[in-house]
C-alpha cells in the first residue's frame, strides 16, 4: 500500500507583520503572525532576506507546500506599507517561481466577502469570523491569513 500525498496550501498576509496560515490535506490548519521589522542595524533588505529564509524554513518543515496565495492589496495608509508590500510580493513570487509553485493573489474584498459576506468588513468582523471557524489568532494578519485559506479551500480545485 502506497501513502496518497497530502495538498499543502499556505495563504499569507504580506506586510512587516505578515500572517499565515498553512493546511494540509486533511484539513488541519497551522497559523501565526510574524515579525520581518528591519532591525536598526540592518539594512533595507534584510527584512526580505528573513521572509524568504522563514518561507525555506516553513517548507522544509512540510511535506512541500502546493500552492501559495496571498492577500493582494491595491490601496496602502501610506507610501512606506506599499512599498513593503512591494517587496514582500515580489520576494514571494520570485521564490514560488524558484520552488516551482504556483501562487495567486486574491483580492481583499473577496476575502471579506467570503469570510464574513460583507467585502467591506473591519478588522474586528474579521478576527471574529475565524474565531466561529475555531481559530483564535493573535492578531488581524493572522486571522486574514486563515479567511484566505479558508476561501482558497472552499473555492479552489485542491486535492490530493
Amino acid at each position: 500500500m502506497h501513502s496518497v500525498k497530502r495538498f499543502t496550501l499556505l495563504a499569507l498576509d504580506l506586510g512587516t507583520q505578515t500572517g499565515w496560515a498553512l493546511s494540509s490535506g486533511d484539513r488541519d490548519i497551522i497559523s501565526g503572525s510574524e515579525s520581518f521589522k528591519p532591525s536598526r542595524f540592518e539594512g533595507g533588505g534584510m527584512r526580505y532576506l528573513r521572509f524568504k529564509r522563514w518561507l525555506t524554513e516553513l517548507k522544509s518543515h512540510t511535506d512541500g507546500i502546493d500552492a501559495v496565495y496571498f492577500e493582494e492589496v491595491r490601496r496602502h495608509a501610506g507610501v512606506d506599507a506599499a512599498h513593503a508590500y512591494g517587496g514582500f510580493m515580489a520576494h514571494l513570487t520570485a521564490w514560488c517561481e524558484h520552488h516551482s509553485i504556483p501562487y495567486q493573489g486574491v483580492p481583499v474584498g473577496t476575502i471579506k466577502k467570503h469570510a464574513t459576506g460583507k467585502g467591506n468588513a473591519s478588522k474586528e468582523l474579521m478576527i471574529q469570523a475565524v474565531q466561529q471557524r475555531g481559530h483564535q489568532p493573535v492578531d488581524d494578519n493572522e486571522a486574514d491569513a486563515i479567511a484566505l485559506l479558508y476561501w482558497a479551500l472552499d473555492t479552489q480545485e485542491v486535492s490530493a
